[in-house]
């Protein structure tokens, strides 16, 4: 069986470096996008199993790839995990009035985020 693919658009790379090293240490394959263009163009390219999306992205904001993706038959059903430093909530409301699956805030604990993959992964 083939390893499951996580997207991670995120401009911070330590941020990068650690989600990747954690899903990779939990068996995914994992691809990076440093800004929302770069995450468009990834996933048109190859549909990843879930992308988890930075709000906060150069470029294209994490909201208008998330609304992208919500609007493409292609991708409606692509499980997205939203990721910020800011906990406010309308940045929550907005993420999930456009359809995100789960949110999550900066900093986070690395078992929350591992936990949260493998639940909309495995559906």
């Amino acid at each position: 069986m083939n390893a499951k693919r996580v997207l991670i658009a995120e401009d911070e790379p330590h941020i990068v470096e650690s989600l990747r090293f954690i899903l990779s240490r939990e068996g995914y394959d994992v691809d990076d996008a440093g800004d929302g263009e770069s995450a468009c163009r990834s996933l048109a390219a190859e549909r990843p199993d879930l992308v988890i999306l930075d709000v906060m992205l150069p470029l294209l904001n994490g909201f208008e790839v998330l609304r992208r993706l919500r609007a493409d038959p292609a991708t409606t059903g692509l499980p997205v995990i939203m990721l910020t430093a800011k906990g406010q909530a309308q940045d929550r409301r907005t993420a999930e009035d456009i359809g995100a699956d789960a949110f999550i805030t900066k900093p986070f604990s690395n078992r929350d985020v591992v936990d949260h993959v493998h639940r909309l992964i495995s559906g």
